[in-house]
């Protein structure tokens, strides 16, 4: 559900663009620069579309944000996922 939250946003970040003939709309600078991205999703909501930064590199973004379980390593679960690819390959043959 989407919830219509216009009108409690601040006037100073509310823009109003053209749509250029061929359907490209263009997003402010400063708005490109604190996202830090090139990408963005582009969602149809019905009455409205909603624009999402999506990182350049979703991974190296997504980097330290999970925590292993104690005594695991990274390692481990490099080798646990090569493992898994192995046996993946075997099935295919």
């Amino acid at each position: 559900m989407v919830l219509n939250l216009f009108h409690e946003l601040d006037p100073q970040t509310v823009r109003t663009v053209e749509i250029s003939q061929g359907g490209q709309i263009s997003i402010p600078a400063a708005v490109r620069r604190r996202w830090g991205s090139r990408r963005v999703r582009v969602v149809d909501a019905g009455d409205r579309l909603i624009v999402e930064p999506v990182p350049d590199d979703p991974l190296e973004r997504a980097r330290g944000s999970l925590r292993l379980a104690e005594g695991v390593s990274t390692e481990m679960l490099r080798a646990a996922g090569r493992d898994e690819d192995a046996v993946d390959e075997r099935r295919e043959r």
